[in-house]
């Protein structure tokens, strides 16, 4: 199909593009600089907004955790249930959606690429199973090695070439996209019935550090040359004072700094940025965390923007899903995963006038807004542990309008109000700030160079929403907003119209995405891998990796890896 979008106001930050007013061509899937204009397809964009699709970088959507999460709470599905059509199949669920469902609610609004963040190389091929069956968007998964055996194994020996070698094996085996960090060092330690308290507190029996992890982890990373950060959920995540933490994991990776690219992404940072000895006095670390950000260029951040719902909390912080669960009483799922990682599942709710809820509803924002760059912030709740995606057009008309703000703010803990920086924030986020916190900014820290953008090459994910940016000021005409986000007026992926007025109107299965690193000839090393599983893995080195053939659309990032 050929496609000319007529007359919109296209934003396009990647290319520098604010709201002018122009015609975008598609051809065969791809953004071009023409077509025959007697052939293609015309939709009038006239007084809407013509985005690139919309891109989410963490929301947990598939894989073994989520699936356990389905299950650990039936009450969910009885919300929010899809209908079946002519076109998409029924589903259901509010926090943890089935896995069509997932893709018809991003779609409807505008996205079109989602990634995973946690996928444990075990069951990496349930993850991706899940991922084949949620349709409409391109998606990926983060491969998680923070406590990975033989990781820990060469940084206890020094090797770190070795560690390359095992990263690069991993991330090709998995068809994983990236490096995950969970609480590294915690997640071993739980094996033990323990945790670390912080970045230089040794791991059992291995004998690392924390901060020797995220060290040696970004560097494999670098060296590597990978598109993407190290993807890092910080070390005491949801403790008072954590902010200290979080502020030390940044420091202590500013020497590794690359020129034109971060070198660390902390993500669902608001879950990281609490001050405070214990739950009574918290108070928000918002404003260090985004000094120290506006004036480093190395590190990026996502919000994990809390919303007041019903939802279920999942991580592969084990120790911390357990303390939640002992500080609500609420039901809670454990599992680890051989010699790899460990995971937990409680269900949760988030209460207006519950102190500590209403502190991290402000904490989130107040990162976002306090943040200069938003190249170096991007809104995400965590999906679904601070909320669900769906909540994405709500967060929108927050940033973008102090009244909304205000709105949400009259109705929450009068202990909180008092206490949150809010009120002294008066910075209201543009339309162009928010193309760049949902879309382009999202798109370049993963390295995906076709996506995130409307120039000439770039595939053809496009967005376009109601939405006139010279009609209507968002500070004041916030609903509006709201209203635009929450149901896209046309959705195109790879060039086909698949969302007509907030309907599906084509399944689409999309592709995954994954890094296909390129190694030197390493048969030596895949023989004492063999050993290692006949030693630690209840499978055979030969079924462990997940096969190209299983991935019903495959899209690899080829890597020349430098080893």
């Amino acid at each position: 199909m050929e496609l000319i979008i007529r007359n919109g106001f296209v934003f396009d930050p990647l290319n520098k593009v604010e709201g002018e007013k122009m015609d975008v061509f598609v051809k065969d899937g791809k953004i071009v600089e023409k077509v025959d204009e007697c052939k293609a397809k015309v939709i009038d964009a006239s007084g809407m907004m013509v985005l690139p699709g919309g891109v989410d970088l963490h929301c947990h959507i598939a894989g073994s955790e989520v699936n356990a999460g389905r299950l650990l709470r039936p009450e969910d599905h009885f919300k929010n249930f899809e209908r079946k059509t002519r076109v998409t199949r029924s589903g259901s669920g509010h926090s943890v959606p089935s896995t069509f469902t997932t893709g018809y609610r991003y779609a409807r609004m505008g996205y079109t690429t989602i990634m995973n963040p946690a996928m444990p190389p075990l069951e990496a091929k349930h993850t991706h199973d899940e991922l084949n069956d949620t349709p409409m968007v391109d998606k990926g998964s983060y491969t998680l090695l923070t406590d990975w055996w033989f990781i820990l194994e060469c940084l206890e020996n020094g090797k770190i070439e070795e560690c390359v070698r095992y990263a690069a094996w991993i991330l090709k085996a998995t068809k994983g996209y990236a490096i995950k960090i969970v609480n590294p060092g915690g997640i071993e330690a739980w094996g033990f019935g323990r945790n670390v308290q912080s970045l230089d507190d040794p791991v059992p029996y291995f004998n690392v550090t924390p901060r020797e992890i995220i060290r040696a982890l970004c560097k494999v990373n670098n060296w590597l040359g990978l598109p993407h950060t190290i993807h890092l959920h910080t070390n005491n995540l949801g403790k008072p004072g954590n902010y200290i933490t979080t502020l030390e994991t940044m420091k202590c990776v500013e020497d590794l700094a690359l020129k034109d690219k971060p070198v660390i992404h902390i993500t669902h940072c608001q879950f990281s940025s609490f001050k405070g000895s214990n739950w009574r006095n918290l108070r928000s670390g918002a404003e260090e965390i985004a000094r120290y950000v506006n004036n480093h260029s190395h590190v990026t951040l996502d919000m994990g923007q809390v919303i007041f719902t019903n939802t279920t909390t999942m991580t592969a912080d084990a120790p911390f899903q357990f303390t939640l669960h002992q500080l609500t009483g609420n039901k809670w799922m454990n599992h680890d995963v051989e010699t790899e990682t460990s995971s937990g599942i409680v269900p949760f709710r988030y209460k207006r006038k519950n102190f500590v809820h209403a502190m991290q509803w402000s904490i989130g924002l107040e990162l976002a807004l306090l943040v200069d760059n938003p190249w170096k912030i991007f809104l995400t709740t965590d999906h679904p542990n601070a909320g669900p995606f769906t909540a994405y057009p709500r967060i929108i008309s927050w940033l973008v309008s102090r009244k909304a703000r205000e709105s949400t703010f009259k109705k929450i803990s009068l202990k909180a109000q008092r206490k949150s920086l809010l009120p002294s924030i008066t910075r209201e986020l543009t339309l162009y700030e928010i193309t760049i916190m949902t879309r382009s900014g999202q798109a370049k820290v993963l390295g995906l160079k076709n996506k995130g953008h409307l120039g000439v090459g770039a595939d053809a994910d496009v967005a376009i929403y109601n939405l006139n940016p010279e009609a209507i000021d968002p500070s004041k005409d916030y609903k509006e907003v709201r209203k635009a986000f929450r149901n896209a007026v046309y959705t195109i992926k790879n060039g086909e119209i698949v969302v007509k007025n907030g309907e599906i109107t084509k399944h689409v299965n999309g592709a995954t995405l994954w890094v296909n690193l390129q190694t030197s000839e390493q048969k030596l090393f895949n023989e004492k891998l063999k050993e290692k599983f006949r030693d630690y893995w209840t499978v055979e080195y030969e079924n462990y990796a997940v096969e190209e053939n299983r991935l019903k659309i495959s899209n690899p990032i080829n890597v020349e890896a430098k080893i």
